[in-house]
């Protein structure tokens, strides 16, 4: 008969060795030494898919520009979110989060240096001023006098002209772990705006995951107009990730204002029901953006301002963005009356302007925007919310974009 010890290297077929007792307790050990090893590989997480972001260097931020120092700055919550934003066009260049697995992504798109950047898109990441989007054939008439713009966008003005604030470097003040501040002052003439205008934008990160963007500007000595807007874009699969076109959004509007072939609107403000401007309920960008639309002709895509369900500045739920690959799902809150809806038509994937983080392509739709604003060309609709400032009256507005998932 064959030897057969347990727990030994020699086999003696079914007879138990010479000391039962001896052997049992070894056999008792070995089962208790197999028992905790299993229990531990189950109790072990799964091994956690590897971020997928690159990690910016702040060095590669630093430079002057303008006679000014320009950083990277970051802010940051106790569950790992983090925004880097630079004072050069006070811009947002990197938001993570987790998605439905806990796995951080980058969301937003941006550049790697500020030289980068530079020959980037330039609104991309922005807080936007003295006058966000469009102003009709570059001009506009406050208490009778006329003020010519540049025309940097066709035969409009664009985001405050020339320069406006994305193009100026800020100065920049790190008030804790999870805010920093931002400042410039907008010189009476400056881009041909009349008056003197301090504005002072402050980003901040929450423990429940939320970007907030406070800003507060005040008219010094003459009347002027004024609009703000964050212009981050967005991919919540994560930026170089594709397209955004089965991005589901839902944005509270029940009217828009449509525009013109220039992009500017054309005074009316029409309901999206029954018209592919309708995100009342959940819908994919691309579920309508292909159909025969003279809007969406115009915008090549969508371009246009939402009229939001609201009372005046009340601080409420413009939009939700659901990716449900990675199952993040964005909420933006605001104070803005307006929110522009911009589904990425003029990312071309040009180099370098259109080149970003990690060598990512920022092709056609590979991003949106939700820009809370006034509405486009306010000081020379008359119908539309007043954006004129008054010496001495202040602007106040508050934008959250709030990051969850859903599994």
């Amino acid at each position: 008969m064959e030897e057969f010890h347990y727990g030994e290297a020699t086999h003696a077929g079914s007879r138990l060795p010479d000391d039962p007792k001896r052997a049992a307790m070894k056999l008792h050990s070995g089962f208790a030494s197999l028992f905790a090893t299993l229990a531990a590989m189950l109790l072990q997480p799964h091994p956690a898919r590897a971020a997928d972001y690159v990690e910016l260097q702040r060095e590669k931020y630093q430079k002057e520009i303008d006679g000014k120092k320009v950083d990277l700055y970051a802010i940051k919550n106790r569950g790992g979110m983090v925004v880097r934003i630079t004072n050069w066009g006070a811009k947002i260049q990197q938001i993570l989060v987790p998605d439905k697995d806990g796995v951080f992504g980058d969301v937003a798109l941006g550049y790697e240096s500020i030289d980068q950047l530079q020959a980037g898109q330039g609104s991309m990441g922005a807080f936007v001023g003295r006058f966000a989007n469009r102003i009709g054939q570059a001009k506009f008439t406050l208490n009778g006098q006329e003020y010519k713009l540049a025309a940097n966008n066709g035969p409009n003005s664009l985001h405050g002209g020339e320069k406006g604030s994305r193009f100026v470097v800020f100065d920049a003040k790190q008030i804790n772990d999870a805010a920093v501040q931002m400042t410039y002052v907008f010189k009476d003439g400056e881009e041909n705006y009349p008056g003197t205008v301090p504005l002072r934008v402050v980003y901040s990160v929450t423990d429940g995951n939320e970007l907030v963007v406070e800003y507060d500007a005040t008219a010094v000595d003459k009347a002027t107009v004024v609009n703000f807007t964050t212009h981050t874009f967005f991919n919540l699969a994560g930026q170089g990730k594709g397209d955004v076109l089965g991005h589901v959004v839902m944005v509270t509007a029940d009217n828009f204002t449509p525009i013109d072939k220039t992009l500017i609107p054309t005074g009316e403000i029409k309901p999206v029901k029954g018209t592919p401007m309708d995100f009342t309920k959940p819908t994919t960008f691309g579920e309508r953006i292909g159909q025969e639309d003279d809007q969406l002709k115009l915008g090549l895509g969508y371009d246009h301002n939402y009229v939001l369900n609201k009372k005046s500045s009340e601080f409420s739920l413009a939009a939700s963005v659901f990716e449900p690959t990675s199952g993040r799902v964005m909420e933006v809150w605001s104070t803005e009356p307006g929110m522009q809806v911009y589904s990425g038509n003029f990312l071309e994937g040009k180099v370098p302007r259109d080149i970003g983080k990690g060598g990512a392509v920022y092709g056609f739709r590979t991003a949106f925007c939700l820009e809370p604003q006034h509405f486009p060309d306010s000081p020379n609709k008359p119908n539309f919310p007043s954006t004129v400032l008054n010496p001495g009256e202040w602007y106040s507005g508050k934008t959250v974009y709030k990051f969850l998932v859903r599994k």
